[in-house]
């Protein structure tokens, strides 16, 4: 299939896949590119013909790319109408071409597009990329920085992290996400102190503070360890229930068993000294 000057201008650049072999390798290309906003799929004489419902199925509903893929029979007819094209290799070719990292090269496909331009990716076989000749017809590299030693990449994962650097470029913040955590005030120190007290207080009646003397020491340990992680007032909400609970109910005297008053060892020293005296007295 041709290409046709009068086809619209893509929203982004577009994928070309040379010679693909698997169905399920082009359903995943076209997954991830739907993940950051492309849709134009160009494939170059796959193995298997096209259309396949193999690649229907690994594209977990990018429909619109499969749908929307175009077939060439040689890769100089895909990137006829094309201005700009880069070819992706891990390994160093002999030519004069430019080779830039994807963060480089997905800004400068962005400032084609701006410029009005139309300029596409081109990926090789499976098993071992793209031809000297294949190259030759792109206008600049563009290489990952993986491990020397392990350097292959799936044309999946290839064209994830270029789509990737393409969606990216495109924000105003590059480190800004598509949701984030609640906006929650800070608690304000007295509700933190007092958070220290009703603790302080609960460990005390379990003894917790012992040896006496190194009483100090441990609140200063506690009181540091609860101040580093900069408490919302929710979070201390959240704290003084989980100690309320602990201080009223215990394995022994579950929730629901009665008053946590019922309890004797949940008294105070003296309390308890007091009410076993009222017992042997009756």
């Amino acid at each position: 299939m041709q290409a046709s000057n009068d086809i619209p201008p893509a929203a982004g650049p577009a994928i070309i896949l040379v010679e693909p072999q698997l169905g399920e390798n082009i359903g995943m290309v076209a997954r991830a590119m739907a993940n950051f906003g492309l849709s134009e799929l160009r494939l170059v004489n796959p193995r298997d013909g096209w259309p396949s419902e193999k690649a229907r199925a690994a594209a977990s509903r990018a429909d619109h790319v499969i749908d929307a893929a175009r077939v060439f029979d040689d890769l100089a007819s895909a990137v006829a109408d094309l201005n700009f094209v880069f070819a992706t290799t891990a390994r160093a070719r002999d030519n004069f071409k430019p080779v830039r990292g994807p963060v480089e090269a997905g800004r400068a496909l962005r400032a084609r597009q701006q410029a009005g331009q139309r300029s596409g990716i081109l990926f090789g076989r499976e098993r071992f990329g793209l031809y000297n000749d294949e190259v030759g017809l792109a206008d600049e590299i563009v290489t990952f920085p993986v491990d020397p030693a392990f350097s292959s990449l799936n044309i999946a994962q290839a064209a994830l992290l270029m789509s990737y650097e393409w969606m990216k470029s495109g924000l105003e913040d590059e480190t800004k996400t598509n949701f984030s955590s609640p906006d929650m005030m800070p608690a304000t120190k007295e509700q933190l102190h007092g958070l220290f007290a009703y603790l302080e207080g609960a460990l005390e009646a379990r003894g917790y503070f012992r040896p006496a003397p190194k009483k100090p020491k441990m609140v200063d340990n506690l009181r540091a360890v609860l101040t580093r992680a900069g408490f919302a007032e929710p979070e201390l909400k959240v704290l003084r229930g989980i100690i309320s609970s602990l201080d009223r109910f215990s394995p022994a005297m579950p929730r629901g068993d009665g008053s946590p008053s019922d309890d004797p060892r949940r008294l105070p020293a003296a309390a308890r000294a007091a009410k076993a005296t009222d017992k042997d007295q009756a």
